[in-house]
This record gives structure tokens, C-alpha cells and sequence, in this order.
């Protein structure tokens, strides 16, 4: 390995180690696809715009202030020079401790190279992050003296020198240079702004912290002609000015940032609660949440509401459900999210599309409390589709709809997944201010996290007044620039925390103990876990290592297999803190029954049956009607058998005029027998059936008398059997050949479904085991493209052209060389066509060449490989010292 001074990014990437260049795939994962054919192709690829701009999107807030610190550095840059940036030449021993950190997770997302006395940004970085007026940096500065001065006459230049006190020079070239050095001298341009008018110093610090850029009259006033006649404001336009980069870090007394943030914002002020508080307040929520889903999936039990068109549930039927689920239609719409996420429901996909339960719901259902929870919280933690987002307009102005198309964002689950992270950080039981977290999160990804900009103040419409300008920008230190709540990461965290608490993952604000055990529990132990950065100049190389390759690696979410994984070890410790389902209920003298806690499934449908949900809570209150008492005696139940059901399942005697109302409506049932004429009533007793005639009630049901028992009607069986219920009275309905039907609702459900699929934001993470074989496969690469090889025996002709061109050889060439190869164990660089077209460049260690074929050793796939020799383009054999 070469120690000499790297001169490209390429030269840079090849003194790292395979830790290091794993480091560089995990933080960077879109440079594997696909996998670079070597370390030049990586180097290359790792300097395209697209791929830039995400890698600097997920910087720190530091690490983004360090990057732009070196955009606005001379090229390259001594590390002296960058601290100086950061601190100032007071300094600072935040910004001193923190910055060597910043420059290793540059370095080590291939955004810096070379050693500490010779840093370089990225070109395409720096283009990203220089100042411009189309694109004003977060530093408010603005261009360098060269750069403002690049159209000015020479005249003009040497008026300014004059002014300033300098020495006339013989070109435009050195006349900068000299102005430079003026600005940058801090005795000489201290003395220079102690003449200086009290007004121009005031327009000074206007423009000190940016927009550097400010507008003038014709005749600016003679504070601003004191100013323009010394350099100090140099023309950006028609009748604008601009405050040159040397001077005004002069006046910033060397600090490109108004405020560096090396440290992210604490987590505080922090409340401890006792931690079994908190796992119980969660528990209590989870089950909560395990009966609002069951709750939905009643609702829905015979069938949803219709799909809309365009996808989704309509407003009306989104209001509906809230009001069943007794919640507001944003909770529903969450509610609605989850079981969807879950698969429990879907859309039917008939003609007339509906929603409804899938059969995944029916196995739901029979599942424990414990892993009924887990399976909601897999769906939730890698889901993408936001519930929060409903009710918005979409980019034409469309609201979207609950279940809807469209609700997809794809940064959904790295910020729930970082939220619970920061939580898990506190200590068990403790909770912090929303907006504590909501600080962290934007200083951990301030570009993401960034609203879009305002328009900075353009040539074509400056400020008004003879010289004035924006306040200073203080977007660094946070205190300008859109507020936390305004961006979407702020909104998925605020989401996450709600949802967090429903789910019974959070309580009381606090991480309870099985929240804590839905995080990823093992790291990744493999080659990316180390921030290998090559080598630098400093000794101590592995100072803050660990700091470092916690600031490479993406926040990547959990994969659904591991939120089912977590998931599942989470509900084990939820599971005793779950209420245990009770066999029994209380009756009461009011017709009412209570449920201290929860029932069991068979009890609790059962009930549902005989009798009506009047308050839910820590306590469930039923009550009895005629009208509950009927549907359960026209599902089948007798008197004999509801009297017994109760006197099984109460701990309290069956009330009085309970028994009265079940014996009164069973008395009455089935006395009436409703079949198909069109309809027809049937009684033994023809008392009764005359005084149904005689009821004016019943004169819309078109009633006549066939027979002393029997009454003919024109109305349906269903709508003769609604009406007589309203005339008070209890009618049975029956078959063709007499039999009462059993009025047992069918559940209906939907095909099979599959749950929706998370949409990935950008590649996704690459594995250990991907990671090791793409270093593998880009060392390899790398060797067949910058192996020396021996001079050529064949004519000059045929030697490749250009360098890493394949190697051209004659048949008996290629197979002199082979067998030569063979003989000495030597290796060969050699030139290969595959199938597919596809050209490589390969090493191989020939072993064996027979039938047209050789067989080798490939140190590009680092296996035994056999190759036709008609595919071979050329042969080359490597210089002695080149493995």
C-alpha cells in the first residue's frame, strides 16, 4: 500500500482498508447498483450529483456546517484552516473537540479526501455548496473578491487600490490578489474600517451574517460611495452590491457560521416516572387498541362501506366509522391504516368494490391478546402509508382519502423507528417535551428536515431604501428558518409519538420496557460496522471510532422481518401486564349487566347477542331490551337457555324483572309466522290476527284474510316482518315447509389478501454478506484494472490503445500464453467476453488448459472458474511485482 499523497478520490479509496470501503457501500448504499467494476468506477460513481445530494441530505447538522465550511476553503484545505472556519479566532472547545469527528464521517462518505493538510470537498459537493446568488449558503456568504471583481474593468480595480491605500499593480491579476491580502490581514483591515464612516459600519453589520447581498441608488449616499470606492461593497448587478467573502469573515472575526452546533440538542427537560407505571399505563392502551381494532372488524363484518373511485373511503363513511369507534376521524383513519397494514382488511375487488374483513382477520381474532398486539405493531413499525395525511390535498389539489392511494412516505419508517431509538436513550420511565425530540431529529438531518426556501433578494428586486438588507440569517443556530413542526420529518415524528401511545408501545410519554425491545437489538458486527477512513495525519486514528461509525450509518428502519422478530419478543414481556379475559359478568335489577374487565371471547359474543353495548371503559355496561331479547331468540337461543346462560355466567341471581322481560318476549316470539306469498302471517290465534287488521299501522303492509288463521300481504317477508316489529309485535319468520328460520348473520369476507407493501426510501440497505462480496468483487476489479503488465511480445497494433482497454492477443498467442501461465503457476490478466456481450477485465491463476478451455483461479470472483478460450479477447502477463 502506496503512502504517498493521494492526487484523486480514486488513489484515496484504494489506502483503505475492506472495513473501509464497506463503511463507505453501508453509508452510501446507492453505489451498489450495481456493483462498481472497480475502485475508479466507484470513485466516479460516488461523485455524481444524485448520489451527492443524498449523501449530504443525511449529514448532521455539524457535519453539513463542516462541509460548507470547506466549500467557501481555499481548495485544499489545512485542517488549521478549516478549525479556524468553525471557531473563529477565539476559538471554541466544542467545535474543537466535535470537528475531527465531522471530518472522519465526511471523509468516510467519500465527500472529503486526502490528509489532513491537503482536505478536499468533492467537486460536485462543493458545486452544491458554495455560495451563489441563485443558491445562497446557510453561511451567508457571499463570492470571493476574485469572483465579485471577475467583470470589472482594470481601472476600476486600480481606483479601488488607490482608495484602500494600496500600491498600483500591473495587471488585473495582481490587483486582486492584493485587495485579497488586504481583506484578509486582520492589523491592516482593522485600521482600514477605523476610518470608516459609523453609517458604513452599520451597513457592514447588516450584511455581516447574510444575504451578503444588498441594492443602491445612482447616486449612493457617501457612507455607501465610502464603502464601494474601498472594495468593501462590490458590484453584483445593475445597482446591487455584494459584501465580499474576505471581508466579511474579517468582520466575523474568522467564523464562517454565525452559531456551530457541534453538540445536538439535549434531550430535556427530562420527567421520571416510576418505570411499572409507565409499562402498565401501556398495557392498559394496548389492549385498548386490541379492542378498537376488534371493534372495527365487527363493524365491518358483513360488508364496508364502498370504494370510491379513485381509491379510498369517502368523508362520509370515514365519519361513520369514527362515530362506531366512539373516536375522531383522524384516530379512525389510523385505525383503519393499521388493520389494512395488518391485512385484516382490504378491498373485496368485486364490480361493486367494497371493504371489508379478510380471512386473516378470522385468524386474528383466535389469536392471545399478546401476539394479536404483535401483529399489529409489525405492521406498524415498517409501514410507509401515513395516516396523517388524510384530509390534505395532494399536488392537484385532491384531498386524500383513508385507504386511499397516495399516503405512501417513504420516510415514515426511519423516523418512527429513530423516535423510539431517542426514547430508548432515556432512562426507563422517562419522558421529554415533544419539542425536544423534534430538535434532535432536525438537527440530525437539517437538510431533510429543511421547508423549501424563500427566494433570497435577487438584483431585480432589491430592498427598498438607498442600501439595506435582510436581517442576518441565523439558520445554523436554529433560530430562524422554518419552525420544527413545519417539514415532514417533524410531522412523522409528532405522528409517531401519537401513534406510539395508542399502540401501547409508549405510556405517558415514556418508552415502556417492551417498547424498548422493538428496536434492533444486535448490531451488525460485519466489515461496515468500522469507520476505516484510510490514513490520515494525525496518529490517534481511531479516536471516536465508534462515534464516527455511528454517524456513517443511515437510520435505517427495521425490514417487516424484523419488526415481526421484535415484535414478537415484545409481546412475550407485554403479555403478563394484559388484562386476564374474565368468565363471568354482574347483573343488576335495571335490566343492565357489568363487565369488570374483559370477557372472554365466547361470553362477550354471546352477550353482544342478548343484550346492547351501553358504556365501554375500565367496565363495559350492557343492557337488555325487547329488542336485544329478540335477536337472540331469533338466532336460535330459547328462554330455557338464555335463563341459563345468565345464571352460568353472573356472579350476581338473575333479577326479577330480567327473567319477566326474556319470558315475556319468548312468550310472544315465533306466535306469528311470517312467510312468502308475496308474504303471508300466519297464527293460531285469529283474535290476534283480527286485531292486526283492525290496526291502522298496519294499512301500508296491504293485508287481507285468506283463512281464520291466515293473512295474505302484498308487502315483502322481510318488510312485513320490520312492520310488525314496529306494531310491538315479535314475528317469526319461516321456511317453505314451516320451519322458524334461525336469523344468524353470515360474516362476509373478502379473497385472500395480501397486506400493502412498504415504499423504500432510495436502495435499501445492503447486508453483511452483499457488502463483504462487493468489496470482494471491487478489490478483484480493481486488480485486473491496474495490474502492470509485462511489455507485449505481439506488434504495437495490437497492445491496447488506451489505458484499461482489453488485451488483444492472436488464438495461438492466447494459448502459448495459457500454458505457459500453467507451467509456472503464474498469474495472467486477460481480456473476457461473456454470453451476454458483457466485456471484463480479469486475473486468473491458470491451472489447467485442455479441450478448448481453461481452467483458473478468478481473483475477481475469488473461486475456480473454467473459461472457453474463444471467448478470451488477449492475454497479458502481469509484471513480477504486480500481486
Amino acid at each position: 500500500m502506496t503512502t504517498a499523497t493521494p492526487r484523486t478520490l480514486a488513489e484515496e479509496l484504494r489506502t483503505r482498508s475492506d472495513r473501509g470501503l464497506a463503511g463507505l457501500l453501508r453509508a452510501r448504499p446507492d453505489l451498489l447498483n450495481p456493483v462498481p467494476g472497480d475502485l475508479t468506477q466507484l470513485a466516479t460513481r460516488a461523485g455524481t450529483r444524485a448520489s451527492v445530494v443524498r449523501a449530504v441530505e443525511r449529514l448532521d447538522t455539524f457535519a453539513l456546517q463542516t462541509a460548507e465550511a470547506l466549500a467557501i476553503a481555499p481548495d485544499p484545505c489545512p485542517y488549521p484552516t478549516l478549525a479556524a472556519l468553525m471557531a473563529g479566532d477565539a476559538g471554541d472547545t466544542a467545535v474543537a473537540a466535535a470537528l475531527p469527528r465531522a471530518v472522519a464521517a465526511l471523509r468516510a462518505q467519500a465527500l472529503v479526501w486526502g490528509p489532513d493538510d491537503r482536505l478536499r470537498l468533492v467537486r460536485t459537493a462543493r458545486e452544491l455548496l458554495t455560495p451563489s446568488p441563485a443558491r445562497p449558503s446557510p453561511t451567508g456568504l457571499g463570492p470571493t473578491v476574485a469572483e465579485a471583481t471577475a467583470g470589472m474593468s482594470p481601472g476600476r480595480i486600480q481606483e479601488i487600490l488607490d482608495a484602500a491605500g494600496l500600491p498600483a499593480t500591473h495587471d488585473p491579476v495582481s490587483a486582486v490578489a492584493a485587495l485579497t491580502g488586504l481583506f484578509r490581514d486582520r492589523a491592516r483591515m482593522a485600521a482600514l474600517l477605523d476610518t470608516a464612516p459609523a453609517e458604513a459600519v452599520a451597513v457592514l453589520d447588516k450584511l455581516l451574517w447574510g444575504p451578503p447581498y444588498g441594492a443602491v441608488t445612482d447616486r449612493p449616499a457617501a457612507h455607501l460611495q465610502w464603502l464601494l470606492d474601498r472594495g468593501l461593497l462590490l458590484p453584483a448587478g445593475a445597482r446591487n452590491v455584494v459584501l465580499p467573502r474576505e471581508a466579511a469573515l474579517h468582520l466575523r472575526a474568522g467564523r464562517a457560521h454565525h452559531a456551530p452546533e457541534p453538540v445536538p440538542p439535549a434531550l430535556e427537560p427530562a420527567t421520571a416516572r416510576d418505570p411499572q407505571l409507565v409499562d402498565n399505563a401501556a398495557a392498559s392502551q394496548a389492549f385498548t387498541a386490541l379492542a378498537t381494532v376488534e371493534e372495527l372488524l365487527k363493524e365491518w363484518d358483513l360488508g364496508g362501506p364502498p370504494v370510491l373511485r379513485a381509491g379510498g373511503l369517502s368523508v362520509r363513511d370515514l365519519k361513520r366509522t369514527a362515530v362506531a369507534l366512539d373516536t375522531t376521524e383522524p384516530l379512525a383513519a389510523f385505525w383503519l391504516e393499521l388493520a389494512h397494514a395488518a391485512g385484516l382488511i382490504a378491498s373485496d375487488g368485486e364490480a361493486d368494490e367494497r371493504y371489508a374483513a379478510t380471512p386473516a382477520a378470522e385468524d386474528w381474532l383466535q389469536l392471545p391478546d399478546h401476539q394479536r398486539w404483535a401483529a399489529l405493531v409489525a405492521a406498524w413499525l415498517p409501514a410507509t402509508r401515513t395516516p396523517g395525511v388524510v384530509g390534505t390535498a395532494d399536488a392537484k389539489g385532491r384531498a386524500l382519502a383513508a385507504l386511499g392511494p397516495h399516503l405512501d412516505r417513504s420516510p415514515a419508517p426511519e423516523v418512527r423507528h429513530r423516535v423510539l431509538t431517542l426514547l430508548a436513550t432515556l432512562p426507563p420511565g422517562t419522558s421529554v417535551p415533544e419539542r425536544a425530540l423534534l430538535s434532535r431529529l432536525r438537527w440530525e438531518r437539517p437538510l431533510r428536515a429543511a421547508a423549501p426556501a424563500t427566494q433570497p433578494p435577487a438584483a431585480s428586486s432589491p430592498p427598498q431604501g438607498p442600501a439595506q438588507a435582510a436581517p442576518p440569517s441565523t439558520a445554523a443556530d436554529g433560530a430562524a428558518g422554518p419552525t420544527p413542526t413545519d417539514d415532514l420529518r417533524s410531522r412523522l415524528a409528532q405522528w409517531t409519538l401519537v401513534e406510539a401511545e395508542l399502540l401501547g408501545v409508549t405510556g405517558r410519554g415514556a418508552l415502556a420496557a417492551h417498547g424498548r425491545t422493538l428496536l434492533r437489538t444486535t448490531g451488525d458486527t460485519g466489515p461496515s460496522a468500522e469507520a476505516d477512513t484510510g490514513p490520515r495525519a494525525d496518529t490517534d486514528a481511531d479516536t471516536d471510532a465508534s462515534t464516527t461509525a455511528a454517524a456513517l450509518t443511515p437510520l435505517t428502519p427495521l425490514t417487516p422481518a424484523e419488526a415481526t422478530a421484535t415484535a414478537v419478543r415484545a409481546a412475550a414481556l407485554l403479555a403478563p401486564l394484559l388484562p386476564e379475559p374474565l368468565d363471568h359478568i354482574l347483573l343488576q335489577a335495571d335490566l343492565t349487566a357489568v363487565a369488570p374487565g374483559p370477557l372472554r371471547r365466547p361470553l362477550a359474543e354471546a352477550l353482544a347477542v342478548l343484550a346492547d353495548i351501553e358504556s365501554k371503559g375500565g367496565a363495559t355496561v350492557y343492557r337488555f331490551t325487547p329488542a336485544s331479547v329478540r335477536r337472540a331468540l331469533d338466532a336460535g337461543r330459547s328462554a330455557a337457555e338464555l335463563q341459563e346462560f345468565l345464571t352460568t355466567h353472573s356472579r350476581t341471581p338473575v333479577p326479577q324483572p330480567l327473567a319477566y322481560l326474556i319470558d315475556d318476549v319468548a312468550r310472544k316470539h315465533g306466535q306469528l309466522r311470517v312467510g312468502a306469498a308475496s308474504a303471508y302471517v300466519r297464527c293460531d290465534d285469529d283474535a290476534l290476527l283480527s286485531e292486526i287488521l283492525a290496526d291502522r299501522r298496519a294499512a301500508a303492509l296491504r293485508l287481507r284474510r285468506l283463512a281464520p288463521t291466515v293473512l295474505a300481504a302484498q308487502s315483502a317477508p322481510e318488510q312485513l316482518l320490520d312492520g310488525l316489529r314496529a306494531m310491538g309485535y315479535a314475528p317469526a319468520a319461516e321456511s317453505a315447509a314451516g320451519d322458524v328460520l334461525v336469523a344468524r348473520a353470515d360474516s362476509y369476507r373478502t379473497p385472500p389478501r395480501t397486506a400493502p407493501t412498504p415504499v423504500p426510501d432510495g436502495p435499501p440497505p445492503p447486508d453483511r454478506t452483499l457488502l463483504e462480496a462487493a468489496v470482494r468483487a471491487i478489490r478483484a476489479g480493481d486488480l485486473a484494472a491496474t495490474a502492470a503488465r509485462k511489455p507485449a511480445a505481439a506488434p504495437a497494433d495490437t497492445a491496447p490503445s488506451t489505458p484499461g482497454a482489453l488485451p488483444r492477443t492472436t488464438s495461438a498467442e492466447t494459448l502459448a500464453t495459457m500454458q505457459a501461465a500453467v507451467l509456472t503457476s503464474s498469474p495472467v490478466w486477460i481480456g473476457y467476453v461473456n454470453a451476454d456481450g458483457a466485456a471484463s477485465q480479469r486475473v486468473i491463476a491458470p491451472v489447467r488448459v485442455e479441450g478448448g478451455y481453461v481452467t483458473a483461479y478468478d481473483h475477481t470472483s475469488d473461486e475456480v472458474r473454467t473459461y472457453p478460450l474463444h471467448r478470451i479477447t488477449g492475454v497479458s502477463e502481469l509484471a513480477d511485482d504486480a500481486v
